[in-house]
């Protein structure tokens, strides 16, 4: 499954770069991009455990980039 999350406060390109790498380490993830101009991160995640990566997404999120925050509303 493709989504497309919000991010609030992601303050430079560098960071992006920095949260893509991360987030494309966690297990599960079969891609992921951060647009540093649009502030959104586009993911993809095998449908029966999105939840799961997902949460595990944003852990590693906050521990790379800890005033950046992934919208999941």
């Amino acid at each position: 499954m493709k989504k497309k999350f919000m991010l609030e406060d992601l303050d430079c390109a560098n960071c992006a770069a920095k949260l893509e790498a991360a987030i494309k380490k966690v297990e599960g993830v079969e891609d992921a991009g951060v647009n540093f101009l649009t502030q959104k991160l586009t993911i993809v995640i095998a449908d029966e455990r999105f939840e799961e990566v997902m949460d595990e997404v944003v852990k590693v999120g906050k521990k790379t980039i800890p005033e950046c925050r992934i919208v999941r509303e």
